[in-house]
Formats: C-alpha cells, sequence, structure tokens
C-alpha cells in the first residue's frame, strides 16, 4: 500500500470510527439526514473518504442511502426489531447448548470488568459497547467464529435503537442494576449449567434495551 493509499485509509477508518460513535452513543437519531458538506467540514476530510465511510457503515446496516435524498442514520421499523431480537434468541440458545465444558472465561470476565468501569465513569458509549461484548464474548465460548461474527453484526444493528432507550433506563434506575444483571449471567455461565444460563439470558430484560 502506498502512502497516498495509507493516507486516504486512515482517513477512512477516522470517518467511520466518529461516525459510528455518533451513532452508537444516541447523539444522532435514527432517521437523521447526513449532510456532506457538513460532516466534511466537522471531520477535516474531503469527500471521497466521507464517501466511502459512509458505504462502509452503510453495509454494517448503520446508515441508509435514499434515492434523491441522500444518506441518513439508518430506521428500522417494530418488525425489523422483532426479527432481530428473533435471531438473537436463536443465536444465543444454539451457542449455549454447543459450549463445551470448562471453558476459558478470561475474556468474558474481562468484559464484566469493563462494563463495572463504564458505569463508574457513565461512559454511555463504552458501556453500550462492554454490554454487547460480553454478549458476544458468551456465544464466542461455543468456539464457532462464524456464528459469533453473525451474532455480532445483529447486536450492533440492535444496539443503534437501544441507545435512547438506555439513556431513558439512566434516567430511571440505578446505574448498578446493568452491573447486577451481568454478574449473575456470568455467574450462570461459571456454573456451565446449560439451563441456568439460558434462564439468565431469559430474564435479561433485552426486550427493553440492548443491556
Amino acid at each position: 500500500m502506498s502512502d497516498g493509499e495509507l493516507e486516504t485509509y486512515s482517513l477512512v477508518q477516522l470517518a467511520v470510527d466518529r461516525l459510528r460513535r455518533d451513532i452508537l452513543s444516541g447523539r444522532t437519531d435514527p432517521g437523521e439526514r447526513l449532510v456532506e458538506e457538513q460532516l466534511t467540514r466537522r471531520l477535516g476530510i474531503s469527500r471521497a473518504p466521507l464517501r466511502e465511510a459512509m458505504r462502509l457503515l452503510a453495509e454494517q446496516g448503520l446508515i441508509e442511502h435514499i434515492p434523491r435524498r441522500g444518506a441518513r442514520v439508518a430506521t428500522l421499523s417494530d418488525d425489523d426489531m422483532r426479527e432481530l431480537y428473533e435471531v438473537r434468541d436463536v443465536l444465543e440458545r444454539h451457542a449455549v447448548t454447543s459450549t463445551p465444558a470448562a471453558p476459558d472465561l478470561t475474556r468474558l470476565r474481562a468484559a464484566l470488568d469493563t462494563i463495572r468501569t463504564a458505569t463508574a465513569t457513565n461512559d454511555r458509549l463504552e458501556l453500550a459497547n462492554a454490554h454487547r461484548r460480553f454478549h458476544v464474548e458468551v456465544v464466542a465460548l461455543s468456539g464457532n467464529r462464524q456464528l459469533t461474527a453473525l451474532y455480532e453484526s445483529i447486536l450492533v444493528r440492535i444496539q443503534l435503537f437501544m441507545a435512547v432507550n438506555m439513556r431513558r433506563e439512566a434516567e430511571t434506575a440505578r446505574a448498578v442494576d446493568g452491573v447486577l444483571r451481568h454478574e449473575r449471567l456470568f455467574a450462570a455461565v461459571e456454573t456451565g449449567a446449560t439451563a441456568e444460563i439460558l434462564e439468565a439470558l431469559g430474564a435479561h430484560g433485552a426486550r427493553t434495551y440492548l443491556n
């Protein structure tokens, strides 16, 4: 890769990271228009890397292009969300029932520690990402990499819409409640009992927000 190609790639990655952070933190709402002129000024980049970044985010389901109207933050219907949760449930159940005995919980424990830290510092985006990472690590215990990658792509799309709900939760619930939910799920995983893990997942409150 030449220096020019590397610079372009870096600008694209910068734009992807900044836009993804805005979207997943709830700073931009579903359906909000993404105006190229405003974004190029704010990000300090030209249109070419911005458009490539938006293409990549569209592949992730976070941005959608509307003919003759430009780009906007992706929107999903109630049916879309219901279907995403159904797929999530199927993947979780398959992963849990196929996880080998005595898996290495190092990465799952680290994800739980990140949830605790993000809760203590009140970093909403880091907390949402830590929640997603924790669930991905639960599924990753199955050892099925393709299933884990598919599962994470589902969670990213869900997180886009749960950012607003997590803000509401922050106004009505104790911050420690999210930590306790994940500690209970971790404890269930530690036991290795499939029924207990599935019960903990079922009681996790995920129908209201990604948590």
